[in-house]
């Protein structure tokens, strides 16, 4: 295992992406061609699966909140992992970077699939299983290639895919509810469970619809102004596609009949087609919806790379992902890692799987929503030590709510994502502990590497810096933080540029 590399050896990360583009990334990374496909795995539940999909939409509303808080008094890159690892120690953050990495690329599997779906509208309409691999495979590796020339680029794909996207969505979201046949809905709750039980298991696929709404306080460290910015994108961005997953997918349900819909690989091609006669509106749908594949692949892929980027200049990632190229610092090792395993898993699953998207969704959810899980209990731990300091009753009330309201929704995606999955979801995520035993055994026994580098709190890497600022040689801010940052028995492992969190958010509030 590598350690981890210097910090004063590599660049620091450029903050490219403003409020458009950060936006763009969050609506970009939900909206995918999971909602395209998402009608036809819901089909088998029924209309009882839009009950689910509010449910949904009010725990992912809750969870878009309560990142926004998160990244005002944590504006780096990392998220969750930077989160639980300042609440509750460098194992909690391992796990959750470990989990959110396995979300990142087994989610970019399930995308792909259902891209797959819409480019065979025009090619392979036999659906030879070779060649649908070999287009699931191109379409991951166009935006590794468009990731590996630097975020600028990144962002600017990002607002372009994201505006095209929208135009079917607005569309089947809004023309497409006059067309509604009543007859087309099926039974309400066609799956034979207790009206609980579907709810639930809808409820774990439609969950795979919001993944990414957490993509700017991934990305925090390269969004300008990101205390500002982060929350914006996060909260506005989950709130539109709210509103156009509801009512798109109720126009789909309306206009293609139940049975159809349940073995359609387009679904809202089939509605298009249904609406208009012929298949030129369909065609057109689908064109919109490989745009949109390519522009999720696209943010997805910066998010598989950042993630394990932020743990690994922390010590708690093999070093080969904190190492950047290229002038605007693309960490190059993990976008290419993360999407050959992307590519494996994809494979496989044309290979061993029938239900190919609905098993990789329900494996990416569960994976999800562990980081998701650790993030609201994170900001329930600040509410209740540190809240009562900062905030009035009324704000400490609401707050505490809406982190209790995401941790709890967490937990139902969890129960409902069923047995076999989590029990694959679980299998994987303790496939990190080897990794982070060997981690911690190349930084020494106490956490410290075992290459001899600075220790101390210091913001330029290259200066050197006593191991315990005073007052009479740090700068006056950075002096005062120091006297009031608690004391820890064991010592945090430094990278160089470590700056303590705890101390940014105190600074805020």
């Amino acid at each position: 295992m590598s350690k981890t590399p210097r910090s004063g050896s590599r660049p620091a990360p450029r903050a490219a992406l403003g409020l458009p583009a950060a936006s763009a990334l969050v609506i970009g990374s939900i909206i995918g061609t999971g909602v395209f496909a998402l009608p036809s795995a819901l089909a088998p539940y029924g209309p009882i699966s839009l009950v689910a999909f509010v449910a949904v939409t009010l725990g992912s509303l809750a969870l878009a909140v309560t990142f926004g808080a998160l990244s005002k008094r944590v504006p780096a890159s990392g998220g969750p992992y930077v989160y639980a690892r300042e609440a509750f120690g460098e194992f909690a953050g391992f796990l959750n970077a470990w989990s959110y990495w396995i979300t990142a690329w087994a989610g970019n599997a399930a995308i792909v699939v259902a891209w797959v779906g819409y480019v065979e509208v025009f090619v392979n309409t036999g659906h030879r299983k070779l060649f649908s691999v070999l287009i699931a495979l191109i379409g991951l590796w166009i935006p590794a290639a468009i990731n590996l020339t630097g975020v600028r680029n990144i962002g600017a794909f990002q607002v372009v895919t994201t505006v095209l996207k929208f135009v079917p969505l607005v569309f089947m979201a809004t023309v497409g509810l006059l067309f509604i046949d009543p007859d087309n809905f099926g039974p309400f709750n066609a799956s034979g469970q207790s009206a609980l039980g579907a709810v639930s298991a809808a409820g774990a696929i439609a969950l795979f619809s919001y993944l990414g709404l957490e993509a700017a306080s991934v990305v925090a460290g390269r969004v300008r102004d990101p205390e500002r910015n982060v929350p914006r994108a996060t909260v506005y961005g989950t709130i539109v596609c709210a509103v156009i997953y509801i009512l798109g997918t109720l126009a789909v349900f309306g206009t293609v009949s139940h049975g159809e819909l349940g073995s359609s690989s387009a679904p809202f091609t089939d509605a298009a087609n249904n609406i208009f006669g012929g298949s030129w509106a369909g065609d057109i749908v689908a064109a919109a919806a490989i745009v949109s594949g390519i522009g999720a692949l696209n943010g997805w892929t910066m998010l598989c790379a950042e993630m394990p980027y932020a743990a690994a200049r922390d010590g708690l990632f093999p070093g080969a992902f904190a190492r950047l190229r290229g002038e605007g610092g693309v960490p190059a090792f993990g976008i290419v890692a993360s999407t050959v395993l992307a590519s494996l898993i994809t494979v496989f699953s044309y290979t061993r799987f029938e239900d190919v998207f609905t098993k990789i969704v329900l494996l990416s959810v569960l994976t999800a929503v562990i980081p998701y899980l650790f993030s609201a209990a994170a900001q329930l731990y600040w509410l209740l030590v540190r809240g009562r300091e900062s905030l009035s009753p009324g704000r400490l009330a609401r707050d505490v709510t809406v982190a209790a309201l995401a941790m709890a929704f967490s937990y139902w995606s969890i129960q409902g994502s069923g047995y076999q999955t989590v029990y694959y979801g679980l299998f994987v995520l303790l496939l990190g502990l080897p990794v982070y035993v060997l981690l911690k055994r190349d930084r020494g026994e106490y956490g410290e590497p075992t290459t001899s580098e600075p220790s101390a709190v210091q913001e330029t890497p290259t200066a050197p810096a006593p191991a315990v600022p005073t007052p009479s040689d740090a700068p006056p801010v950075r002096a005062s933080q120091a006297a009031a940052a608690p004391e820890r028995s064991t010592p945090r492992p430094r990278t160089g540029r470590f700056v303590d969190f705890r101390l940014i958010a105190r600074h805020h509030h």
